[in-house]
């Protein structure tokens, strides 16, 4: 099992006070494209700025050292593909990618219902799906308001709970925000 960087060793535990941390990273799917007037919305893919910056995120993931234990990615075309990237671009087994329905144009209690339904076992998860879910989703767990998160772009959202249930609303910390025109 891949450990949460971020995570204080067993060795610091100086009391039985010690709460771990869940980790979650919110990942809004890249640029698909609309050049197929006959596909559905949820069957769009991912345009070249897509499958260009997909990877290019991945690359700043693995780079900045985050360990990635679970990928629960929307169903729809351009979220699972960009999961598909993500994940070959920080070495994660594109076979353990978890597809879930709810994450496909979800609401923020939505989202929270995923998360609550994670299991304890992963220390970090990251989800693919949709806007205005995601960005919405951001204020809602951290209290830190976000305008908009672009395509591609990903936040990372730390909890001081010992179990995805408990977490709740505006409990969260948010660690980092990137995307890909983000420079720095």
């Amino acid at each position: 099992m891949n450990e949460c960087r971020s995570c204080p060793s067993a060795g610091d535990r100086k009391n039985d006070n010690f709460v771990s941390m869940k980790m979650l990273y919110l990942h809004r799917h890249a640029k698909s494209s609309w050049d197929y007037s006959e596909l559905s919305d949820f069957d769009r893919p991912l345009n070249s700025r897509g499958l260009r910056d997909a990877p290019k995120m991945g690359d700043r993931l693995k780079a900045r050292g985050e360990k990635i234990s679970l990928i629960v990615s929307s169903p729809a075309v351009r979220a699972l593909s960009t999961a598909r990237l993500v994940a070959k671009a920080i070495d994660y087994p594109e076979a353990d990618i978890r597809e879930e329905r709810k994450l496909y144009l979800p609401r923020t209690r939505t989202i929270l219902e995923v998360i609550h339904e994670l299991d304890d076992m992963h220390p970090n998860a990251m989800l693919f799906g949709h806007n205005p879910g995601f960005t919405e989703a951001v204020g809602f767990l951290s209290a830190h308001r976000l305008d908009n998160l672009p395509t591609a772009g990903q936040v990372c959202i730390s909890f001081p709970v010992d179990h995805w249930s408990e977490v709740q609303p505006q409990s969260g910390t948010l660690k980092f925000i990137d995307y890909p025109k983000r420079i720095g």
